[in-house]
């Protein structure tokens, strides 16, 4: 990866970059994806493939642009892109552009699967997808991974997880938002607050309630459930599931409740 960083320093670029706040990459423009289909073409027909074209390219585009060069690529040559970088790069650059060519879902798709390959499963790679895309994200997901891998999601997260967490991932996936949209339901708030509040109010805590809330209610919702309990209790939401829960549970009801207090509109994106 060093080499192809000094490439791209000392390499003449003729294109400025189009990088956006906190490196995120914005549409490039004017974009013509038929003379950025021919430009790769060009670069992958030399006997040695043109690197430095490659990048400049491929890493100044947005994820949709490179879509679109991609049937470009395609209409051109009647190959598949992919495919095609797959033959002729190899190492870290070669999986840095078959990365950047996936879709949205190909990529959560590709980064769930790596996370229960091998031995042991990274939970928190499987949260930081999982507890981070919303419900028609991750039915799309679950498509793409079986269009990938020959695999059910929903399996293998059962074979690779245990316990109280695959509860979670498992309700994570199949998340739907019971409350009504744009009603405040308060008799469904003193309810939601109930039995969270006698979740952690035994002498173990019961992870289930906490778990089917978290996963199956508005942000919205959610937040006026969570004011209250946090004035019920004289303690904050993440205090309460670091104080009852433990393991890569604690880490998922954490990471579910601080995206929740996120989208309120006075938190911070």
């Amino acid at each position: 990866m060093e080499g192809i960083l000094e490439t791209m320093e000392y390499a003449p670029m003729n294109e400025p970059m189009w990088w956006g706040t906190l490196g995120t990459v914005r549409p490039f423009l004017p974009f013509d994806p038929v003379a950025d289909a021919r430009h790769i073409h060009a670069a992958l027909e030399k006997k040695s493939a043109d690197v430095v074209t490659l990048l400049r390219i491929i890493t100044n585009r947005t994820n949709s642009q490179r879509q679109s060069i991609a049937v470009a690529y395609h209409n051109l040559t009647q190959k598949d892109l992919s495919v095609v970088l797959k033959k002729a790069l190899s190492g870290t650059l070669q999986e840095l552009m078959l990365t950047l060519m996936m879709t949205p879902t190909s990529f959560d798709a590709f980064r769930l699967r790596q996370a229960m390959e091998g031995i042991g499963t990274d939970e928190e790679a499987l949260l930081e997808v999982m507890c981070t895309r919303s419900p028609a994200h991750l039915r799309d997901v679950t498509v793409a991974y079986k269009e990938a891998y020959g695999r059910y999601l929903e399996n293998d997260l059962i074979s690779e997880t245990s316990k109280e967490f695959t509860n979670l991932v498992l309700a994570i996936l199949k998340k739907e938002e019971l409350n009504q949209q744009g009603v405040i339901d308060y008799q469904l708030i003193d309810q939601d607050v109930r039995n969270l509040n006698d979740g952690v109010s035994g002498k173990k805590s019961d992870p289930a309630s906490w778990i089917q809330t978290l996963t199956s209610r508005s942000s919205d919702h959610l937040n006026r459930v969570i004011s209250t309990l946090e004035d019920l209790k004289g303690e904050t939401m993440d205090k309460l599931i670091q104080k009852h829960f433990s393991g890569d549970l604690r880490l998922g009801l954490r990471i579910l409740e601080k995206r929740c207090c996120s989208k309120h509109p006075g938190g911070s994106e």
